[in-house]
């Protein structure tokens, strides 16, 4: 009795989807492309307001820098994400380089919406534990939520979270503290 072949999705890699010529957001996650639809007005809203708290102490205290999407990050070469933020220590500076960030920034900001959920809650935060990231945070505008989470051996854990109000700080960023309010 013949057996049938099963068919393999094609695994995308950075170059191919780097040459991709539509004016689309995407992105790769072990090797499946995926479109990123533009974000909402909440959306934009919290991710202003998270880059200014976080350009502002960065270069304050020079720790590195900041980018807010779309940039790419290329993790590897079937793994590009464009996270909403993103912080690059200056002892990880050599990864910044002219059209992408190749490698793993010190700590990535993901803002979920409708249809980002499980991808920022589960796939991401596991590929980015996988990758090394430090930090990690979620922020929800829709329930105003945010989540900040380190890695500890491999995976993530809570360090803190507020919802509406709360104090929130980061390891990563020593000294960094800001109230939830401060973002709405």
């Amino acid at each position: 009795m013949a057996t049938a072949a099963e068919k393999k999705a094609k695994r995308w890699t950075y170059e191919e989807y780097y040459k991709l010529d539509d004016d689309q957001r995407y992105e790769i996650i072990d090797g499946h492309l995926l479109r990123a639809p533009a974000p909402d007005t909440a959306h934009q809203e919290w991710s202003r307001e998270l880059t200014l708290i976080l350009a502002s102490y960065v270069k304050r205290n020079k720790l590195g820098k900041v980018f807010a999407a779309p940039v790419d990050v290329v993790l590897d070469t079937q793994n590009t994400v464009q996270p909403d933020l993103l912080f690059v220590s200056n002892a990880n500076l050599g990864i910044i380089q002219h059209r992408a960030v190749f490698g793993t920034p010190d700590l990535m900001v993901e803002l979920v919406s409708p249809s980002s959920v499980r991808r920022d809650r589960y796939e991401k935060k596991d590929l980015y534990a996988r990758f090394g990231v430090k930090e990690y945070w979620i922020g929800d505008p829709a329930n105003k939520t945010l989540e900040i989470l380190t890695v500890k051996e491999g995976r993530f854990e809570l360090h803190c979270c507020a919802q509406e109000q709360g104090k929130l700080s980061s390891l990563v960023l020593a000294g960094l503290e800001f109230d939830l309010t401060e973002i709405q």
